[in-house]
C-alpha cells in the first residue's frame, strides 16, 4: 500500500489571494484599528494612530529579520523589556598596572624563562624518563635479553 508523503510543509498556503491566513489577519487588524481610530477620534489625533496601526500590520505581515517573522522580534523585545537584567562591573581592569609601570628584567626582555633549581631538576628528570621510554619502545626491551 502506498501513501503520499506531504511535501513543502514549511510553506504556508495562500488563502486570500496572494496572502496567507496570518498575513490577512495582520493586515485586517491594522486596517480595523485604523478605521476605529478614524471614526472615533478627531482627524489630527487619529492620523498618527492610523499610520502606526497600518505600519505595524504591514510589518507583521511582510517583514522578516534574519529569516524570522517580525512577530518573533517583537516578542523578544517585549520579554527583554519586562525581565530583570543583571549588570556586572568588571573591576579587574582597574587593578592591573599599566604596561609602562612593570619593570622588565633582561631575561624577560629576551624571552628567557626564569627557572628555580627545583623546577629545573623536575624538567631534567621528566626529559630523562621520556628518553628512556623512547629507547625501550624503539629498540625493544634490552633489560630482558
Amino acid at each position: 500500500m502506498q501513501f503520499q508523503v506531504p511535501q513543502f510543509i514549511e510553506v504556508e498556503d495562500a488563502i486570500f489571494g496572494p496572502l496567507t491566513f496570518k498575513q490577512f489577519v495582520y493586515i485586517a487588524g491594522g486596517a480595523g484599528i485604523a478605521l476605529i481610530a478614524w471614526r472615533l477620534l478627531p482627524f489630527f489625533i487619529a492620523l498618527p494612530i492610523m499610520g502606526a496601526a497600518v505600519a505595524l500590520g504591514a510589518a507583521l505581515a511582510f517583514v522578516k529579520y534574519n529569516d524570522r517573522p517580525f512577530i518573533v522580534m517583537l516578542e523578544h523585545a517585549f520579554y527583554y523589556l519586562l525581565n530583570a537584567k543583571l549588570y556586572l562591573w568588571d573591576n579587574s581592569r582597574k587593578a592591573r598596572p599599566k604596561p609602562t609601570e612593570i619593570p622588565i628584567s633582561p631575561e624577560a626582555a629576551l624571552g628567557i624563562p626564569k627557572l628555580s633549581e627545583s623546577k629545573l631538576h623536575e624538567l631534567a628528570w621528566s626529559l630523562d624518563i621520556k628518553e628512556r621510554i623512547r629507547e625501550n619502545e624503539g629498540g625493544g626491551n634490552s633489560n630482558l635479553s
